[in-house]
């Protein structure tokens, strides 16, 4: 079974950086998609990035030069380097994954494993 484990959440004022970690097992599996989504309040969940097999990331335009996807699979765990924090971005912050994957895409159905998620809140 694939384990999914958020940590690094917390409270920053905008401008700031956060780094979420995610501890998963799915970097035993082979094609592999990995990817962070969030739900605002009162808004629908939206992914955030993600990240195939290879290595290849894709990003949400909102986040877009300021979020990084990384990955470290000897210490199987999955990264979200945040930087320059805006209000706007205040959600709680899901990784996600899925093996077997042919087409990693930014659609929330491709993932099938799911953390309990980790709270982010930008406020100045």
């Amino acid at each position: 079974q694939v384990q999914m484990v958020e940590s690094g959440g917390g409270s920053v004022r905008p401008g700031g950086s956060l780094t979420l970690s995610c501890a998963t097992t799915i970097f035993k599996f082979s094609n592999i998609c990995v990817g962070w989504f969030r739900q605002g309040p009162g808004k629908e969940r939206e992914w955030v990035a993600i990240m195939d097999t290879k290595g290849s990331a894709d990003y949400a335009d909102s986040v877009k030069g300021r979020f990084t996807i990384s990955k470290d699979a000897a210490r199987n765990t999955l990264y979200l380097q945040m930087k320059t924090l805006e209000e706007e971005d205040t959600a709680m912050y899901y990784c996600a994954a899925d093996f077997g994957v042919w087409q990693c895409r930014p659609t929330a159905s491709v993932f099938k494993y799911w953390g309990h998620g980790t709270q982010v809140t930008v406020s100045s």
